[in-house]
């Protein structure tokens, strides 16, 4: 832990007195895509972006560059990073790196722009990025949005497959969740206007912590917020329900590189190739195997690409 903070701070201070691109300096934005042999990949620290960065890492050297990976848990530092070139490649979710960019550059009153239609938020996420010296690839089939799950057996005694099945059961619902569902319009406010579901109470218990999944499985409560790629569902007997209107903003994973330094078809192509094969539920499994199994990321990573055939057996 020491030695990621330490890189965090020194990374902070070294973002600080870097001048990357920006508004005022087009020419870098403007310029050909950089094919640097040597990148450095960034990963926000926890399971799921450690593994996507572990797949980005394994996937360039297949394709001939030399990596290393980074730890920086901090949007606020490495974003700037990847702007400086410090840090050149990182796993994103489309709708909240569009959103955030939004607040970073139109104040964070801003209208957000991230929304559950996926053309629109890539729209919006690449024309905040380009400016900033940013590209952003293509979004493949892996989705982490926020979910809600119920019990296996409550499902099953009320016939419930999809979050309009529980709208239209009439049933009340205790939520537990973080405590900002009780505003947030993806929460407890958007099912109740979306779908018609009757929320009674929010539990604060957070987004998909155990506390909260133990809630649902004792009956205290009804329903969790967790995300698409929570691998511990089955552990507690819970089961999602489809966001068949979509609520839920399109959090595609997106990998976002530094332009002068890995914009070139060489580093797209590499990454392009996840695309075709990586989908939620893979992720879900992935990072169950790290979290639940107790293996290492890279391993994970590295066996999925291989049975995949994205990199030769070892």
């Amino acid at each position: 832990m020491a030695t990621v903070v330490a890189a965090a701070v020194a990374l902070f201070v070294l973002a600080g007195c870097t001048t990357g691109p920006s508004l005022e300096t087009q020419g870098e934005v403007t310029a050909p895509p950089g094919d640097s042999r040597h990148l450095t990949i960034g990963s926000a620290g926890f399971t799921e972006s450690d593994l996507l960065a572990q797949m980005y890492a394994a996937l360039l050297e297949e394709a001939g560059y030399s990596t290393k990976i980074l730890s920086v848990t901090n949007r606020e530092i490495y974003e700037p990073a990847l702007e400086s070139g410090q840090i050149d490649v990182v796993p994103e979710y489309a709708a909240t790196f569009a959103d955030w960019l939004n607040a970073k550059v139109n104040g964070p009153k801003a209208p957000t722009v991230g929304s559950p239609d996926l053309a629109a938020t890539m729209t919006a996420l690449r024309g905040l990025a380009t400016p900033r010296g940013l590209t952003v690839l293509d979004p493949g089939r892996a989705v982490d949005q926020n979910a809600f799950a119920v019990t296996d057996a409550y499902a099953t005694e009320h016939g419930l497959t999809t979050l309009s099945d529980l709208g239209a059961a009439k049933l009340p619902v205790r939520l537990a969740a973080g405590d900002e569902c009780v505003q947030r319009p993806y929460c407890a406010p958007g099912l109740r206007e979306t779908y018609g579901i009757d929320i009674t109470a929010v539990d604060p218990k957070g987004v998909g912590t155990t506390p909260a999944k133990q809630a649902v499985q004792s009956g205290q409560d009804q329903m969790v917020l967790t995300t698409t790629t929570d691998a511990t569902l089955d552990e507690f007997g819970l089961v999602l329900l489809a966001d068949d209107k979509n609520l839920q903003n399109a959090d595609y994973i997106v990998p976002v590189v530094n332009r002068s330094r890995a914009g070139s078809e060489g580093v797209t192509k590499a990454l392009d190739r996840l695309n075709s094969v990586l989908t939620t539920a893979d992720l879900a499994n992935m990072n169950e195997q790290v979290d639940s199994w107790r293996r290492l990321p890279e391993d994970v990573a590295r066996t999925y690409l291989q049975q995949e055939k994205l990199i030769p057996a070892d």
